[in-house]
């Protein structure tokens, strides 16, 4: 009788592609783990020159305040998505969610800029514990257009998150500094816990878990960490010395090595080249790698130029980008339902060559250029451009392998989306160290590569992404 009971009351949550109960819970936990991440990332953009003034820093330590936390976040986003593919989901929710807050409170009370980095590196780890399970967690308590929807509002409530994020980090650096910023972090990690503990269940396992993938995780951190010193030290004033060649070289082998390993565990590395068996999945890799890299750029050029070029406080340059999060929160659902019914293959090739048409109108933007004419018609083109290939790409990640592996790809996408920014923002040595008309003249030299970065991560999506993803046994 029981079973009969499970059966019939199941049976319209299978329909509407909801898989598990209390959905809205699961969601709302989700949202407030990830939005860590994203509030992180856009807050301590705008906090660059307050912390520069409160260590006497230089354009490399800049470069490091944000890639201590970008380098752990793109290195263990891999090992995050398989070990809650291994240990629960939602058990490495609530870890990474506590690391986050615990480490969040350190940046706080940083004495140095050395424990700074150490606290932004410890960030990243507990980031690359949340991000790919939060993820995971959406993919297997949703299905079909269902998914795309909660994708899509997901997403958008992270834009929420990144939008009053930068407003109000402003503030309280002009008000209190920047110390204050990672202290908003503590309630949204101390809700997603509770949330998470209460509401969500962990799906039955039909397989043993496997064994985790340590070799792969340790040669994946050290070959980022050393490309991503060899390009901080020969992008900077310094040039390109023997060690920043040595660097990017024995990053380049590490990396090689890394390959080597996760081909020979198959099917039991972290992250499996069997993902890479379709066209479609090695388009969505290089789309990512592409597009992110050049959005990570410009979040982290265009406060640091209005602040330091334009005379603007940590407030207006924080409320500058509001537009941004503000339309993909608003288009995200929408964009998200779509592809789940047409597919991404349209949306992916479009976005990215709006969001190259943004970042060309970047290029008017001057020391004494007006916000609303300048500044504004470049952040809407970008953002309606972005909001077409956010949820979309999301979606198609997810639904391009079994349940058995929502783990690991959307830790290696978010990985390669954080990757993309790390290898931005070691490049960007010369724009932070320069002032006056050289930081404007570097900062279009970047926007322009950036645009052309998109233009080829829309045509991957057009020559390469196939409208229905292939499925990965």
């Amino acid at each position: 009788m029981s079973s009969v009971i499970h059966t019939t009351c199941d049976r319209p949550a299978e329909t509407s592609g909801i898989k598990t109960p209390h959905a809205a819970w699961v969601l709302t936990a989700t949202i407030l783990a990830s939005s860590l991440a994203f509030i992180d990332g856009s807050v301590v953009n705008v906090g660059l020159p307050a912390i520069r003034a409160s260590f006497a820093a230089g354009a490399g330590d800049l470069q490091w305040v944000i890639n201590a936390y970008l380098l752990p976040l793109s290195a263990l986003l891999l090992l995050g998505g398989a070990a809650g593919d291994r240990f629960g989901r939602r058990r490495l929710l609530v870890i990474g969610t506590i690391v986050f807050a615990i480490a969040s409170l350190g940046c706080a009370l940083a004495p140095s800029l050395p424990w700074l980095l150490a606290m932004r590196g410890l960030q990243g780890l507990g980031a690359a514990l949340l991000m790919p399970n939060s993820l995971a967690i959406l993919g297997a308590s949703f299905s079909g257009e269902a998914r795309g929807r909660a994708i899509g509002t997901w997403a958008a409530m992270g834009a929420v998150a990144g939008a009053i994020g930068p407003v109000l980090g402003g503030w309280l650096i002009d008000t209190t500094g920047w110390r204050a910023i990672f202290l908003l972090n503590l309630p949204l990690a101390a809700a997603a816990i509770v949330l998470a503990l209460a509401f969500v269940r962990e799906p039955a396992r039909e397989e043993k878990p496997q064994a985790l993938d340590w070799l792969g995780g340790v040669l994946a951190t050290l070959a980022l960490g050393a490309l991503t010193w060899g390009l901080t030290i020969g992008s900077g004033p310094a040039g390109w010395t023997p060690s920043a060649v040595v660097a990017v070289a024995l990053g380049a082998v590490l990396s090689g090595a890394f390959l080597w390993v996760e081909h020979h565990r198959g099917d039991r590395a972290m992250a499996p080249l069997a993902l890479f068996g379709s066209p479609s999945f090695i388009g969505l890799t290089i789309l990512t790698l592409l597009l992110y890299g050049a959005l990570g750029g410009l979040l982290t050029l265009v406060p640091y130029v209005l602040m330091e070029a334009g005379g603007y406080s940590g407030t207006a340059a924080g409320a500058a980008l509001l537009p941004f999060p503000l339309i993909l929160a608003v288009t995200s659902p929408i964009m998200g339902g779509l592809a789940g019914r047409i597919g991404s293959r349209l949306p992916l090739t479009i976005g990215p060559m709006v969001v190259a048409v943004g970042f060309l109108l970047t290029l008017r933007i001057t020391a004494e250029g007006d916000y609303w004419t300048t500044v504004l018609p470049a952040i809407l083109v970008i953002a309606i451009g972005m909001a077409g290939a956010v949820a979309p790409l999301t979606n198609a990640v997810l639904t391009s392998v079994n349940d058995r592996h929502t783990g690991a790809a959307s830790g290696l996408n978010s990985a390669v989306a954080r990757t993309g920014g790390l290898i931005a923002t070691a490049l960007l040595g010369a724009v932070l160290a320069a002032s006056g008309a050289e930081l404007i003249g570097g900062f279009r030299v970047a926007a322009v590569v950036c645009a052309v970065a998109s233009v080829i991560a829309g045509l991957c999506a057009f020559l390469l992404v196939g409208r229905k993803s292939a499925s990965v046994a």
